[in-house]
C-alpha cells in the first residue's frame, strides 16, 4: 500500500494555489469616499484653490432663481431716472415768524447814528446833541421875578478845579468886570465867553444885570467854569424858584473833575517808568 503523506514540496504548492485563486476582497469592498460640496466663498476664505472645490449639484442651481440679464437692469435704472424727483423742502428756521426790526444804514429816518466808525459818537450825532443842548440852555426860563432895585446886590462864590470866583450881581446893562478887566480882555476865547454868559441868558437878564467878579487860582478854563458857577449861585440868591431850571441845565453842579495827584514810584498819577526785564 502506497504512502499518501504529502511531501514538503507538495505542501508548498497547495499553500500557494489558494492564495492565487482567492478573489481580491479588500479591493472590491473599498468604495470611494463621498466628496462633500464646498461653497466657493468659503473655499476662497479658507485659501483652497478653486479647482479642488467640487461644483454644486445641478439640482441646487435649478432651485435658485436665474440671474437677471444686464440689459434689463439698465432699462430699469433708466426708468427710475425718468421719474420726477420731489422738490426738497426747506427746513423750518426758528424765529421766521418774527418781524425784522433792524434799521439799515440808508433807512435811518432821523439821520442820527449812535456809533461812528470807531465806536464813538459820530460827528453828525455830536452836532445834533450839541445843538439840542444849546437850544435847551438858550431857552429862557419863564416866570422869573428878580428885585432890580437900585441898591440890590446878590453875592455868591463859584469854584472849578483850583479856581475860585467871588461874584456880585447888581442891576445894570449887562457889563462884565473881572479883576478890573472886561470879559473880552480877560477871556480871549469865544467858547469860554459863551459859557460864562449862559446863566444870565437862560433867565433873560443878560442886558439888565452887571457882573463883578474877583478871580483867584486856576487856569483860564478853570476860572471860566468857576465864574459861571458863581453867577448861577448868585441868581439862585436872587430868586430861589430858579433852582429847578438852573439845576436841570447843569449850572448849579460843582464840577469835581481835577488833576489826579502823583503817586510815589510813578512818573505821574498813573504813568509808570519803563520796565526793564534785565
Amino acid at each position: 500500500m502506497a504512502d499518501e503523506t504529502p511531501t514538503p514540496d507538495e505542501n508548498e504548492e497547495q499553500a500557494a494555489a489558494p492564495a492565487e485563486t482567492a478573489p481580491p476582497t479588500e479591493a472590491t469592498s473599498e468604495t470611494p469616499p463621498e466628496v462633500e460640496a464646498v461653497d466657493p466663498d468659503v473655499a476662497e476664505s479658507v485659501g483652497a484653490p478653486a479647482s479642488e472645490v467640487s461644483p454644486e449639484p445641478a439640482e441646487q442651481s435649478a432651485d435658485q432663481p436665474a440671474a437677471t440679464p444686464v440689459a434689463e437692469t439698465d432699462v430699469e435704472e433708466d426708468e427710475d431716472d425718468d421719474e420726477p424727483v420731489a422738490p426738497r423742502e426747506k427746513p423750518a428756521i426758528p424765529g421766521m415768524d418774527l418781524e425784522v426790526d433792524i434799521v439799515m444804514d440808508g433807512d435811518d429816518k432821523s439821520g442820527l447814528s449812535p456809533y461812528g466808525d470807531e465806536g464813538d459818537l459820530s460827528d453828525a450825532a455830536d452836532e445834533q446833541l450839541a445843538a439840542a443842548d444849546e437850544d435847551t440852555i438858550a431857552e429862557p426860563i419863564a416866570a422869573v421875578s428878580i428885585d432890580l432895585a437900585a441898591g440890590a446886590t446878590y453875592k455868591a462864590t463859584g469854584k472849578r478845579k483850583t479856581a475860585i470866583a467871588r461874584v456880585t450881581l447888581k442891576p445894570g446893562t449887562g457889563a462884565y468886570t473881572i479883576n478890573g478887566k472886561t470879559l473880552d480882555e480877560y477871556f480871549p476865547r469865544a467858547t469860554l465867553r459863551r459859557n460864562i454868559r449862559q446863566p444870565l441868558e437862560a433867565v433873560g437878564y443878560e442886558e439888565r444885570m452887571d457882573v463883578i467878579a474877583n478871580m483867584l487860582g486856576g487856569g483860564v478854563s478853570a476860572q471860566a467854569g468857576a465864574l459861571r458857577h458863581g453867577v448861577s449861585r448868585a441868581l439862585l440868591e436872587a430868586d430861589p424858584n430858579l433852582r429847578g431850571e438852573l439845576k436841570r441845565r447843569g449850572f448849579l453842579t460843582r464840577d469835581a473833575r481835577a488833576k489826579e495827584r502823583k503817586k510815589a514810584g510813578l512818573k505821574k498819577a498813573r504813568k509808570k517808568p519803563q520796565f526793564s526785564k534785565r
